[in-house]
């Protein structure tokens, strides 16, 4: 009877194993479909991009969705480096989950850094980006006009040449006070609809380093066919 039980715990126990070995496995299989799918979809979004951005209007219209409502914004001709570089990274989805990291009323609203996905990055907001800088556009017909869509980027010192960050931009509230940066920052669009959501944005209470309290985030940029 000894022998018996032992082999039945034995039998048991191989059976478990395989069990094991065909959970595994089945586990590595989805694993790798799932791996597949993803790549597959990221491979038909990249051409989906290409060919919007091949087919994309002289002055493009966007969507700038956030949680508090819809600023719709139009690109500039004039400054192609900065249209280009905007909706490439807008169509990706770049903006999507981004923060508006930089809020001071009477003056403007600020986003595009893509560490403020992550609330543990706080003491880095405003220093994040694409890893890249764009050319500096300065066109003299465009100023810093209410809902005026311009390039944030780092000061003279250590940016001599005004390149404007990869990402980071923000939209004009108060014209008089930011007429100073015209011809110092590119302007690379304007507001056509939603003024009324920068002004209420511009609005919400902020941190001493002017942040909000509570997010204000960009769900996520479309473009307008």
């Amino acid at each position: 009877m000894t022998v018996l039980a032992g082999a039945a715990l034995l039998s048991v126990g191989c059976g478990g194993g395989a069990a094991k070995r065909a959970a595994a496995e089945k586990a590595a299989a989805e694993a790798a479909e799932k791996s597949q799918l993803d790549s597959m979809a990221q491979a038909e979004k990249a051409i989906k991009v290409s060919e919007q951005l091949a087919n994309l209007a002289e002055e493009p219209v966007f969507d700038i969705i956030t949680t508090m409502g819809t600023i719709r914004i139009k690109l500039y001709s004039d400054t192609p480096k900065h249209k280009a570089n905007f909706a490439k990274l807008a169509l990706e989805g770049f903006y999507d989950g981004i923060l508006f990291h930089r809020i001071i009323y009477g003056f403007m609203i600020q986003t595009g850094d893509p560490l403020t996905k992550d609330m543990g990055n706080k003491h880095l907001f405003g220093t994040g980006g694409p890893g890249y800088n764009v050319p500096a556009e300065f066109v003299p017909a465009h100023k810093h006009i209410k809902g005026a869509l311009a390039a944030a980027r780092r000061g003279d010192a250590a940016n001599p040449l005004k390149e404007s960050s990869g990402s980071q931009f923000y939209i004009v509230q108060d014209p008089v006070t930011c007429a100073q940066l015209d011809g110092a920052y590119t302007v690379f669009g304007e507001t056509i609809e939603g003024l009324d959501v920068i002004d209420k944005i511009a609005k919400v209470e902020t941190d001493p380093r002017d942040c909000p309290i509570s997010p204000v985030k960009i769900v996520k940029i479309e473009l307008v066919k």
